[in-house]
């Protein structure tokens, strides 16, 4: 199974980021934008992994969870890794980084304790929304992202994590979660 740990989104900010994809397919670049009900906020990708790994990744999240408190993030921003001259990725941004970054770390080390290797890049909590496929159209996309740099797209509670699984498609990636971890002293699976 292909999995990674996320937070979900909420369907509010899913709206919105429906309605922002729609603006911006109008630049007609060539960007693969991803579905709206697949965006989330990775906190590790785990890659390939046989399911008599769940229990220790499901057990590795709930020590993370734990000890962390819910709280909110904004998602707010929008620009392109790693950067204009050459995009690949088009994300928005999340800030209260403080927060996300304590439970990515919390992640990152429990997941490494459980035999998964530790990701070089420092991590960037952010939200990918589309995918260049080519340079063709970037100038009119530069300029619509331009318009929307300091607009959010709402706040949402962050309350629990999810282990996911990554399903690749001809017609794109379904996700599924897996379980699903609460924040908080008494953090079991729901």
């Amino acid at each position: 199974m292909r999995c990674f740990i996320a937070i979900e989104l909420p369907d509010s900010v899913k709206s919105c980021l429906t309605r922002l994809q729609d603006e911006l397919k109008k630049c007609k670049a060539d960007i693969r934008w991803v579905n709206p009900g697949n965006v989330h906020l990775t906190l590790k990708f785990l890659g390939n992994i046989k399911e008599e790994m769940l229990q220790t990744i499901s057990n590795g999240m709930k020590k993370v969870c734990s000890s962390s408190n819910p709280f909110n993030l904004e998602i707010k921003g929008i620009g392109m890794f790693p950067n204009a001259k050459s995009p690949r990725v088009l994300w928005l941004g999340v800030e209260n980084n403080s927060f996300i970054m304590s439970l990515q770390t919390g992640i990152e080390k429990e997941m490494e304790k459980a035999g998964f290797k530790q990701e070089e890049r420092k991590f960037k909590a952010h939200l990918t929304i589309g995918r260049f496929r080519s340079s063709s159209g970037k100038e009119d996309i530069f300029k619509a992202v331009s318009t929307h740099e300091k607009d959010s797209l709402g706040i949402i509670n962050v309350n629990s994590m999810s282990l996911m699984k990554s399903e690749l498609n001809p017609d794109g990636a379904r996700h599924t979660r897996i379980a699903e971890i609460p924040l908080g002293k008494n953090g079991t699976d729901i």
